[in-house]
């Protein structure tokens, strides 16, 4: 994560926000006396956030790794030819 001063970010604020926003990459803002803050744009906050519900969720989790195990293992469910070509449409 790339680091800038407050000052600097105020300066330049306009360049600072379109970088974090096209890069999909979040900017530390460091201050002299205080903490420091992190811009990041809203749409990644909000990936961030769905992955944060997931990975707090004892029950979708267990169902990932359930999932995972049947993968890895080559079983469970087998759509035929037919469902294949409907859920692809092809």
């Amino acid at each position: 994560m790339d680091s800038v001063s407050v000052n600097k970010f105020r300066d330049n604020l306009k360049g600072f926000v379109e970088q974090v926003v096209v890069n999909h990459e979040p900017l530390k803002v460091t201050r002299r006396a205080g903490e420091d803050f992190v811009v990041i744009s809203a749409d990644d906050w909000e990936r961030e956030q769905e992955t944060l519900y997931v990975l707090q969720n004892s029950n979708l989790m267990k169902q990932i790794a359930d999932s995972i195990k049947t993968h890895n293992d080559n079983e469970g469910y087998k759509p035929s030819k037919e469902e294949m070509s409907e859920i692809t449409g092809l």
